[in-house]
């Protein structure tokens, strides 16, 4: 972000309240001054409130964590300040990161209400990182951390109009992390620039004793900010998912417009038709894997909270609580949590299989398999279709999406603001294969600098009162 920059909650109290992003401001951080020259030292930064900080509680949006407040910092946290990043607070998110529910409202959560799209504020902000999203785009902060299990990261990202980035899974410590699933979960960067997602990804990366999965991860994080390449995209073969469907034709029109871009920089594209895989089978095996998961994670880490702050110890007691808390039921149910406390252990032969399943599909049948065959150095897609208007009757309607295959494989994937769709922003997504995080950002880096997509929100009531809308609206004079 060029300039001379503020924020903290005093000078930012329209935005605060007409996106409803942040759930808590630290006590400490009501005026932080930043520029970009510095790098993270002194950058302003906010936590999706699944993530936990010594001095903040941490709910996950529920209420059943409303007194979570072990005093421990994850150790992403603890990364962070140690290279002098100011944590601003505590971003809303989707309940339990999305989990409880197939039919949600993305962006609600029992303790922090509705998060709103800044483009237009009846808008949804996708999940289940939405008020990190949501918050980046008002300026309410340079950068935001959010998790994704699968989509939670780049959604929100690319429909609030910035850039998110979902990193290699066991590259960032998941400890100290509300858990949906330890196959999939992983921290990443939210930010206005790829060039500030590279930055913080160099602080929070690395490994840690407490989560095996980042075994390797010091073996491979680099300085992902001195690895960005603005000439990269030039010679590169890149494959265009034209298999990914679900997109709007105007969606579709602007993917088109930016893949041209690609090409003009020095592209070599390669069109892929058809999947690499059956992609129902994939879907039907992520879930079952998601809700073994769920019940084995979130009951060890209901386990490793105090029992005098956190009164449900198990995914049955949180059930339970949600049945008797009026608010929690009120605009959708908990099928997926009741589906989950229904499985058995990780020994189970159903969740073998199934993790077997999905991980071949998506990584060595999927992801490998189109960089083999086609000799790629990365994928692109559409994110997926700008915001929905937010509908708490029916629940969400997303527009098409990239994200199963890398999520699944626990690949690297970027989005990217790519350009709008009726004043709504919609997102270029870059995905490459294991530990390629250096090279996904630095296409996205190169992308972005030849298009500079991003846009100041509007905070517009509606679509219909932004300027490219309304006057189709009004009748011929």
């Amino acid at each position: 972000m060029p300039g001379h920059e503020s924020y903290g909650p005093g000078l930012c109290a329209f935005d605060q309240l007409t996106t409803n992003a942040v759930i808590l401001w630290a006590d400490d951080a009501t005026d932080v001054r930043w520029t970009s020259e510095r790098g993270i030292g002194g950058m302003p930064i906010l936590l999706k409130d699944n993530i936990e900080t010594r001095d903040m509680p941490t709910t996950a949006g529920s209420l059943a964590l409303a007194g979570n407040a072990p005093g421990r910092d994850a150790p992403l946290v603890a990364r962070l300040r140690e290279a002098g990043a100011v944590i601003l607070g505590k971003t809303n998110l989707s309940e339990w990161a999305n989990i409880r529910s197939s039919n949600s409202t993305s962006g609600w959560s029992a303790v922090g209400g509705l998060t709103r799209n800044p483009h237009a504020l009846d808008r949804n902000a996708c999940g289940s990182s939405s008020g990190s999203g949501a918050a980046v785009a008002a300026g309410l902060t340079p950068a935001a951390i959010g998790t994704e299990t699968d989509g939670s990261i780049t959604c929100p990202a690319a429909i609030n109009g910035i850039v998110g980035f979902k990193p290699t899974v066991g590259l960032v410590s998941r400890t100290h992390v509300v858990p949906i699933s330890h196959s999939q979960d992983t921290a990443g960067p939210m930010t206005r620039t790829v060039e500030d997602a590279a930055m913080v990804l160099s602080v929070i990366a690395g490994t840690d004793p407490l989560d095996p999965a980042t075994a390797e991860a010091d073996a491979h994080k680099v300085d992902y900010r001195a690895a960005l390449d603005a000439g990269s995209l030039n010679g590169a073969r890149i494959g265009v998912m034209r298999f990914a469907g679900g997109y709007t034709a105007e969606t579709l029109a602007v993917f088109e417009q930016n893949l041209q871009v690609l090409r003009d920089a020095g592209a070599v594209l390669v069109d892929i038709t058809e999947a690499p895989s059956d992609e129902g089978a994939m879907g039907s095996a992520e879930l079952e894997v998601l809700l073994y998961e769920l019940k084995h994670d979130l009951n060890a880490y209901l386990a490793s909270t105090r029992p005098d702050q956190v009164r449900t110890r198990t995914l049955a007691n949180v059930i339970a609580f949600n049945e008797a808390e009026p608010r929690e039921l009120a605009l959708f149910g908990q099928e997926l949590f009741i589906q989950a406390q229904a499985k058995g252990g990780l020994d189970e032969a159903a969740y073998v299989e199934a993790r077997a399943t999905s991980l071949r599909l998506a990584g060595a049948e999927g992801i490998d398999k189109l960089m083999r065959e086609h000799d790629l150095v990365a994928l692109v897609g559409p994110t997926t279709g700008p915001a929905w208007t937010t509908d708490v009757v029916n629940g969400d309607h997303y527009g098409g999406a990239v994200s199963t295959m890398p999520a699944i494989a626990g690949y690297p994937h970027l989005t990217v603001p790519m350009g709008f769709v009726k004043g709504l922003p919609v997102g270029m997504s870059f995905i490459a294969g294991r530990w390629d995080d250096a090279r996904v950002l630095s296409l996205g880096y190169a992308f972005e600098q030849l298009t500079h997509a991003i846009r100041a929100p509007a905070f517009a009531p509606t679509v219909d009162t932004l300027e490219t809308v309304a006057p189709l609206l009004a009748p011929v004079q």
